[in-house]
């Protein structure tokens, strides 16, 4: 299968080296510097540095180029950008009329509030086989070759099973989902609840207090799931309760790192500087934060992230705001 990856940052990189056990890939990046000097190092010494690109893989910074490698009818056209540039990516592939399209970014856009499935078919329309790929996976451990469970969600069974065929292999295992509202709002939630373990972890509140917030958290994350027309049992599912586990708990998380800076009283700013990478969590807590409050949903860990990274509040002063709310009954 002929598949194209567009996007050349750290999942990107280490998806495209996956695939390429069955299928014949494309790298796609726009810094034509950059991509010349994979190349020729094949590494991408700036986001994924220590794991060599196979010799199969093909690298490019030719847009054109990537977009016709992958534009036949069982092809495959993987967006690896942020949610951010999940837009202006799909209208530069939209004169193209790429029959069968999925991304692996996690989050709402930041001024629409809109879900990633619905900025592609708002601009591909019904007719082109979409969906989402996602679940817990850090992008060094896939680079490896280590373990890896994914969901791949779609409306279109053919596009499931072309992306299943694609991608397990060896030690990832791709399951199939129909729930796209379930599998993006678990995706995209656990980031923000990853930020706020990571406060409770810098401040040395303790293992009980972390699981609390998750606990928590994933109620959170089915109110506004369920809300949105998402199935309640696709967030017990991979890219719900296990992508949380996994991103509120490892050490590869960069929405975790943030965390951990915040209660260390640094600036946000300085944070996403250090980091040199995109934490999805802190552009989609302002996200949720405007669409919770249109829908009527309490999520008060979501607000208590939010108000830290944008409204001056202090990482001691959210946990404390959260530890005064009254007592209410478990499932609510």
């Amino acid at each position: 299968m002929n598949i194209s990856v567009l996007g050349a940052g750290a999942w990107g990189t280490a998806v495209a080296i996956a695939l390429t056990a069955k299928n014949n890939v494309l790298l796609w990046g726009r810094n034509v510097a950059a991509m010349n000097t994979m190349q020729t190092q094949r590494e991408n010494t700036v986001y994924l540095s220590g794991f060599p690109l196979p010799v199969n893989l093909e690298v490019s910074a030719n847009f054109e180029a990537a977009l016709q490698h992958a534009n036949g009818e069982h092809d495959l056209l993987v967006i690896a950008t942020s949610v951010s540039g999940l837009r202006p990516t799909l209208l530069a592939c939209q004169s193209f009329q790429p029959k069968n399209v999925i991304w692996l970014c996690k989050g709402f856009e930041e001024q629409t509030q809109l879900l990633p499935h619905q900025i592609a078919q708002e601009i591909l329309g019904a007719d082109v086989r979409t969906g989402a790929l996602l679940g817990p996976s850090f992008a060094q451990e896939v680079a490896r070759g280590l373990p890896c469970a994914l969901t791949i969600a779609s409306a279109s069974p053919d596009l499931c099973q072309l992306v299943v065929q694609a991608l397990h292999v060896n030690a990832m295992r791709v399951y199939s989902s129909d729930d796209l509202v379930g599998v993006e709002v678990g995706g995209a939630v656990k980031n923000i609840l990853a930020i706020a373990t990571g406060v409770a972890d810098g401040l040395g509140l303790g293992l009980n207090a972390r699981a609390a917030l998750m606990t928590r958290g994933l109620a959170e994350i089915s109110r506004l799931g369920v809300a949105l027309g998402g199935k309640a049992e696709t967030l017990m599912g991979l890219t719900g309760v296990g992508d949380l586990i996994l991103t509120c708990t490892g050490d590869l998380s960069r929405n975790r790192k943030v965390g951990l800076a915040l209660a260390q009283g640094k600036t946000l700013d300085a944070i996403v500087q250090d980091l040199g990478h995109v934490a999805e969590g802190v552009r989609c807590a302002q996200a949720v934060r405007s669409l919770a409050q249109k829908l009527g949903i309490d999520m008060p860990i979501t607000n208590a992230v939010a108000g830290v990274l944008f409204d001056g509040i202090s990482a001691p002063e959210m946990i404390a705001r959260l530890l005064s709310r009254d007592a209410k009954q478990e499932a609510h």
